[in-house]
């Protein structure tokens, strides 16, 4: 059973409740360098026990073996936990941080099943569009996805990295119920378009990597000598070199305002990307991403920590601030997209 103290958000008009916090699964057993499979499975656990019923992994993560890690902890839960996975960025064994991306519709339809089978569910709650093939329309993408509820596959559906008008253009061909896209204390480019689009149609925000990977927490300072050479934040600009330094020296905000608090910096970068439900008047629900029981219990202890407006306006500044990029390449961002395409 979990725990009611927690609390909830719906995801979209009519889909399900979950905790106003969810849990990033990614890293239990790929891209962050090697991880205590036990310590994990113990952290999904506890997770669920404080009130965490949204997980979020996707194919991609390990080409499946994220998926088939997570089954068996949702078999044993399955009438508590919703799954969300995705969809759309496939990878090279020889390159595995190289992104192809697909969205055409037998693509969807041999990723769905793969999914399930991996899952081993009847169903999945919460599909997502991982990444946008611009090569494909959007209303096609949107009407196969929308195919899938109607067959019984899939419950809801979410789109990642979206621009405001790809987002339009796939609800109106169905309800989006989610949108999944990187929101934290360093990267608020959403603000602009995605936001005010998610409002207008109902649409929650689920915010990845609101702890900016790690960076946030003071897990690491500089990608190059701090992680290990199969972590992929070594491929990310703001992670390395100069820019790393730089964003150093951002976080001492938040460190002043975690003080205060008697909090972590990891909840306080947590509490400011929960309160943004109130500031925007959406629902928002994280996935800070851990394989730790330790950090599942700080982090969903952020959901409870109140910030003052004062707090927030010391902490405003600090995107503005960051140096490079969030992808060596922005094409695949909602960001990247947006730059070419602007608002109407």
């Amino acid at each position: 059973m979990t725990d009611s103290g927690i609390a909830k958000a719906r995801l979209g008009a009519d889909g399900p409740q979950v905790g106003v916090q969810g849990l990033g699964c990614m890293g239990m057993s790929w891209a962050y360098g090697p991880s205590d499979a036990g310590e994990a499975r113990a952290t999904l656990e506890r997770a669920l026990e404080l009130g965490v019923t949204l997980f979020d992994t996707a194919d991609a993560y390990g080409a499946g073996e994220n998926e088939k890690f997570l089954s068996p902890f949702f078999k044993r839960h399955r009438d508590e936990v919703v799954i969300a996975t995705k969809f759309g960025i496939s990878s090279s064994p020889d390159e595995p941080y190289k992104r192809i991306i697909r969205n055409d519709p037998q693509y969807i339809r041999q990723c769905v099943e793969a999914s399930l089978e991996r899952l081993d569910v009847e169903v999945i709650d919460l599909y997502y569009m991982h990444r946008r093939d611009v090569t494909v329309p959007m209303e096609e993408t949107a009407g196969t996805m929308a195919e899938l509820v109607r067959e019984g596959k899939v419950r809801y559906l979410g789109l990642s990295e979206v621009t405001a008008g790809e987002l339009r253009a796939a609800h109106a061909v169905h309800p989006i119920a989610a949108v999944q896209s990187e929101w934290s204390l360093f990267s608020r480019d959403i603000e602009a378009n995605v936001l005010p689009a998610a409002k207008a149609l109902g649409v929650t925000l689920v915010p990845y990597s609101p702890l900016g990977r790690g960076f946030l927490a003071g897990s690491f300072s500089n990608a190059d000598t701090d992680l290990t050479d199969e972590d992929f934040r070594r491929t990310m600009p703001r992670f390395t070199g100069e820019n790393a330094a730089a964003n150093v020296a951002l976080l001492e905000p938040i460190r002043t305002v975690a003080e205060a608090h008697g909090a972590s910096p990891a909840q306080i970068a947590l509490a400011w990307v929960q309160q943004q439900a109130a500031v925007h008047g959406l629902p928002v629900v994280p996935i800070p991403g851990t394989t730790r029981r330790t950090r599942v219990e700080e982090n969903v202890d952020a959901t409870r920590v109140v910030l003052t407006a004062d707090e927030l306006g010391l902490l405003e500044p600090i995107a503005a601030k960051v140096a490079g990029d969030r992808y060596p390449d922005m094409t695949f961002s909602s960001a990247g997209r947006e730059q070419r395409t602007p608002r109407p």
